[in-house]
């Protein structure tokens, strides 16, 4: 399974919505809260392409956008393909 890191802050209902989906598919991931740390902050902005809202979701190096995205794509059935890679 590809590796997946979601970047999140605290009181975050979408982040919260996204850890929830992949705990339920029992997939591991890092988490990095963002809402304290600028250097993190910054770090998820460039990698997401000036995303800047949370969460923003990464499996591998895809950048599969936030909750809504990661959302969709498992509605589709397609999120199980990319996790698999």
């Amino acid at each position: 399974m590809k590796p997946v890191t979601i970047y999140t802050r605290a009181l975050c209902p979408y982040c919260w919505r996204a850890v929830k989906l992949l705990k339920k598919k029992g997939v591991k991931f890092t988490e990095i809260d963002v809402g304290m740390d600028s250097a993190r902050r910054a770090e998820m902005i460039k990698r997401a392409n000036g995303g800047s809202t949370v969460p923003q979701i990464f499996i591998g190096d895809l950048h599969i956008g936030g909750c809504d995205d990661m959302v969709a794509l498992e509605q589709a059935g397609k999120l199980d393909r990319l996790l698999q890679g």
